[in-house]
């Protein structure tokens, strides 16, 4: 089904009997028949709930939306999605409920920083060891895994530089070592690219970002094989990891919306990354819908289409010669938010040298092609008009 569609088509009301939309179930607890009733729900012989932390209708909804959005095909794979409390939440759900003492973990070594940060320091309290590789080096990545690595871990589109995982290549590579392979798809969201389709083992998303949209909740999601993901809930709940019903309401309000603001932001993001490509202050430019983007034919065999145009996603980045007083300069007088989030109907900026990168150094900042004069951008769905100016405005001054 068109992603255009199933967001639309989510949640077919029966006419008199329910409401259009799904109500906010806020309670902590419900009531049972009597303790055969509730052990029933409980131990999954019976639909149902009991207890918020152990599910409730709201999650519900909101993974049903999810699990169609990854895997369309649910009658032929069969997919599990589970909601989780922020997409950190999502991260550590894959890591607890996959892995042991004794293992080890392979990452990409452009992941987002807090990623890397739990996996290798501190997941090595608990036995779990971890190493980062450069994914786009296929032949350091097969030398990197060792007998006990049981996961890779990388994202869709990488931040800031947004190079695009070849998802199939690096499915055969870890399924050549018994390894699971995790994708980061927040960048993406299911609207540009379904992972599972690809053959990854598990997805996850940061719905508090594009998914969302609005900049007003933050929420988790991990989704996967049904095989892989039986029992899942059980242990989100044993490590409180759960979503608040109200988070769910709003996000899968926001979702409603997700395919069309990919759509209208893919196009924007296109426009700003061809008008900055045409500005001399301006020193490079990365986008996957740029010709000259190193990973253009990647994302053009992995990513979707809507109304036959593929989105190559909404986030931009570029580098301004002049180093960090510049790239201060364009910030503090650009109409762009600097914000250090992303995902929102409106466009935000960030510095990734002083945000999400800011605890590498020089060197290690070089190895990632991140320079003090790289600006990411985050586009919206203003109109192009208006996006160009701001960038105008943004850039004044700078090729006199």
């Amino acid at each position: 089904m068109n992603p255009l569609d199933v967001c639309v088509a989510h949640q077919q009301p029966s006419r008199g009997i329910q409401p259009s939309r799904s109500p906010i179930h806020t309670t902590v607890a419900y009531v049972c028949d009597d303790p055969d009733h509730a052990d029933a729900i409980l131990g999954g012989q019976q639909s149902g709930f009991c207890y918020q932390r152990d599910g409730h209708p709201n999650a519900n909804s909101l993974r049903e939306l999810c699990e169609k959005l990854h895997q369309p095909d649910q009658a032929t794979h069969p997919t599990v999605a589970t909601i989780t409390s922020s997409g950190m939440a999502a991260m550590t759900l894959a890591v607890v409920s996959m892995l042991k003492s004794g293992d080890h973990v392979l990452l990409s070594n452009r992941l987002y920083g807090k990623t890397t940060t739990l996996i290798v320091q501190q997941c090595q309290k608990f036995g779990i060891a971890a190493s980062e590789v450069d994914i786009f080096d296929v032949d350091a990545l097969r030398a990197a895994f060792q007998t006990n690595t049981r996961m890779l871990v990388a994202e869709t589109i990488s931040n800031p530089q947004l190079r695009v995982a070849d998802i199939p290549v690096l499915s055969e590579i870890s399924r050549s070592h018994n390894a699971l392979l995790l994708i980061d798809n927040t960048f993406a969201t299911p609207i540009v690219c379904q992972p599972l389709q690809w053959g990854a083992d598990l997805v996850l998303e940061s719905i508090t970002k594009f998914m969302n949209g609005h900049g007003d909740v933050m929420l988790g999601m991990l989704a996967g094989r049904k095989d892989l993901l039986e029992g899942i809930d059980k242990i989100s709940s044993t490590w409180g990891l759960v979503a608040s019903p109200f988070d769910c309401w709003l996000a899968e309000r926001g979702m409603m919306t997700l395919a069309l603001r990919m759509q209208q932001a893919g196009k924007n993001a296109l426009a700003v990354a061809e008008y900055l490509a045409s500005q001399e202050a301006v020193a490079k430019v990365n986008y996957p819908g740029l010709s000259t983007h190193v990973d253009r034919q990647i994302a053009e065999r992995l990513f979707c289409t809507l109304d036959n145009e593929i989105c190559f996603a909404n986030m931009v980045s570029f580098d301004l010669p002049g180093g960090a007083d510049t790239a201060a300069t364009c910030i503090r007088r650009s109409p762009i938010p600097f914000c250090a989030s992303l995902g929102e109907m409106s466009t935000t900026l960030s510095h990734p040298a002083s945000t999400s990168h800011r605890l590498l150094n020089s060197s290690q900042l070089s190895e990632l092609d991140i320079s003090e004069g790289t600006i990411r951008l985050s586009i919206g769905c203003e109109s192009r008009e208006l996006l160009v100016n701001h960038l105008r405005q943004t850039l004044f001054g700078l090729d006199s």
